[in-house]
């Protein structure tokens, strides 16, 4: 199989884009001269029908608390931003009947804000928890997003409770840092920090909540608008979230077909069966993963042994194996050959 293997990139609406900037400026902060300073060596792929490059979105929330000065840049934006309904998605969210078929609704729709969601809602016992982590190859979790969009789903979710929504605890992938006042302030409560995911829990009472805006028929005529808005939208599709998946997983965590449904959202069977009706498999996809990064990694130079664990194999044997399936030659005539091309 050849190294022309390409995926269609991920892509985020613009929706958080425009709350950052109205929040920057809340805070007194130029929005262009931070953006400036963010990409000014950097030339970003445009907009593709008003949609964002998903792996894009780091550059911002690494170099953020250095441009701004401000260690919680991502509490403060998350403070000042408005949570206002500027897609399908948080149209759907008001016209739920409650919170609970809100939720479904944004879990369903996840993939319209970004292709790199892999949000969750779990019922354990008389507790809920949301899981909202969002992945992106090549970083841990981002501190300054994730403590932004935290605040941000507090604020939306007590939008749509009538004030009523009440954090029960606060989960974080990051590590703790040196400060934690403004997290007790905003929050209410300390967080939890190195978790295994990003998560906020509150009762799950809540989710029965009837909501004051409710409208079963524009409800039902939103969703019919998203799932076509959503089915448009082939970069985000499943097979390219898993593609993706994997590449964030592979030398780092468990790639199997339990551990990716899990993330997904999926039963390993319902995964199975969704790849199978699109003609694939787990194994066919994550070669192709292994495939570009296996290429990419000589091309940089990298060691063996470091190319063969950042591809998922913790031998080297295996690894030679498979790439003289893929390539027809050892990764060492593949490197030369790319040195010479």
């Amino acid at each position: 199989m050849s190294e022309t293997i390409t995926h269609t990139p991920l892509t985020h609406s613009a929706t958080l884009r425009r709350l950052l900037y109205e929040a920057l400026a809340e805070l007194g902060l130029d929005p262009g001269q931070i953006y400036l300073g963010i990409n000014q060596h950097r030339r970003l792929a445009p907009p593709v029908d008003g949609r964002l490059r998903h792996d894009d979105a780091p550059q911002f929330w690494v170099a953020a608390d250095t441009l701004t000065g401000d260690p919680d840049i991502g509490l403060h934006l998350g403070e000042a931003m408005k949570p206002r309904l500027l897609d399908v998605v948080g149209y759907l969210l008001l016209a739920s009947r409650d919170l609970g078929e809100a939720l479904a609704s944004f879990q369903r729709f996840q993939h319209i804000l970004s292709g790199g969601f892999v949000a969750q809602l779990h019922e354990e016992g008389d507790q809920a928890r949301l899981v909202i982590d969002l992945n992106y190859l090549g970083y841990a979790s981002l501190r300054q997003q994730m403590e932004c969009l935290a605040l941000l789903f507090v604020k939306l979710l007590g939008f749509i409770t009538d004030g009523d929504f009440r954090l029960l605890g606060l989960q974080f992938r990051h590590r703790r840092p040196a400060r934690i006042t403004e997290h007790q302030r905003l929050f209410g409560l300390l967080p939890a920090f190195g978790c295994e995911h990003d998560a906020l829990l509150f009762p799950a009472a809540l989710l029965k909540r009837p909501s004051r805006t409710a409208n079963p028929q524009l409800h039902r005529l939103l969703w019919q608008h998203a799932e076509a808005e959503l089915e448009a939208l082939a970069g985000n599709d499943l097979l390219n979230r898993l593609r993706y998946l994997l590449g964030v997983r592979l030398g780092q965590a468990d790639c199997s077909v339990a551990a990716c449904a899990a993330e997904l959202g999926y039963s390993a069977g319902a995964l199975q069966r969704a790849l199978a009706e699109q003609g694939c498999n787990l194994r066919l996809v994550r070669e192709s993963v292994q495939q570009v990064r296996a290429v990419e990694l000589l091309r940089e130079g990298k060691a063996m042994r470091e190319v063969a664990k950042a591809c998922g194999y913790s031998e080297l044997s295996p690894f030679y194996r498979a790439f003289r399936r893929w390539y027809g030659m050892p990764p060492e005539a593949y490197r030369a050959r790319l040195e010479r091309d």
